[in-house]
């Protein structure tokens, strides 16, 4: 079955069961790279936010020989587990002073994002878009984000200068980066701002040599590839050893580092991130198909291939 009928055969059951006091649609939400999601949204009179349940993974479900009665069960048991009692105050918004505390920013690549980008303030940063959005976070809602567009940047008379201003002191207090091996990271052996060095390792070993392959991400370990643009994160990482290092972006929330050997790897390298971001990687979550260099010299990222 096709998603948007799937979609619309859900709208329908859920508005039968719920009847008239609540208003029930199918909506599609425009992803990272043009990837479209449908999803259902469902409010009662009282309220007027709601999260959204995307229906991928239940029409998935579906296929595979769930009852349609099930998944229905499921979907209202997941609105009544998330949804506000009441109405949320969001004109805070409205105000500069309210949100210039918690504007941040994130990367997304350019290519894919064309449209999205027509309608948001970004900074180019190599083939990459620099966004910004708000990091919410209120008791009935819990912790989000709402993506920052031209017109939230017209109401507040800000301007793109001066998010990207607010998102660099903003961004790393709230979402400190970690670096340290793929098994340090899962296992959460780091410390914020740390490089995930373990408490019986010597001092003398080097941080690149004994694992050249380095993850850096923030600790929630979402949106982290943005901490490349932490100021003097990378130049941190390349002094340790005093030498380079390859930046794949493996995707939107986490890059990998692997030190310049010397053994001119770059284009088994390029072909590597292509492969996984083809194979691995869910599209919404595709940073790049670049391989990216951290120049020790120069102080400075720059595009590899």
């Amino acid at each position: 079955m096709e998603i948007k009928a799937f979609a619309d055969k859900v709208c329908k059951a859920v508005k039968r069961e719920l009847g008239a006091d609540y208003r029930v649609e199918v909506k599609k939400v425009r992803k990272n790279n043009g990837v479209i999601h449908y999803g259902l949204l469902i409010l009662s009179k009282e309220q007027n936010v709601a999260p959204t349940i995307y229906l991928d993974a239940f029409l998935e479900a579906y296929e595979q020989g769930s009852t349609f009665g099930m998944l229905i069960e499921r979907m209202l048991a997941i609105y009544g587990a998330g949804a506000p009692g009441k109405n949320v105050d969001l004109d805070f918004f409205r105000s500069f002073e309210k949100v210039k505390d918690r504007v941040c920013y994130r990367l997304i690549g350019r290519k894919g994002n064309e449209e999205l980008l027509r309608d948001v303030p970004y900074i180019e940063f190599l083939d990459l878009a620099i966004c910004f959005y708000y990091a919410y976070q209120g008791e009935q809602l819990g912790e989000g984000s709402i993506l920052i567009h031209n017109s939230h940047m017209e109401m507040w008379e800000s301007s793109t200068a001066e998010l990207m201003r607010l998102a660099q002191e903003n961004t790393p207090r709230l979402f400190p980066w970690i670096c340290g091996s793929l098994r340090d990271i899962v296992s959460g052996m780091q410390e914020p701002g740390g490089c995930g060095r373990e408490e019986d390792e010597s001092p003398e070993e080097s941080f690149w040599d004994e694992i050249p392959m380095k993850v850096l991400t923030n600790e929630k370990r979402t949106q982290g590839a943005v901490c490349m643009l932490y100021p003097e994160v990378l130049a941190r990482l390349a002094e340790k050893e005093k030498r380079s290092f390859y930046i794949f972006p493996s995707s939107v929330h986490e890059v990998i580092l692997m030190a310049d050997r010397g053994k001119g790897e770059a284009e088994s390298f390029k072909q590597m991130i292509v492969e996984i971001n083809d194979a691995q990687v869910a599209p919404e979550e595709v940073l790049s198909d670049s391989l990216y260099y951290y120049d020790f010299a120069e102080k400075k990222v720059k595009i590899i291939f």
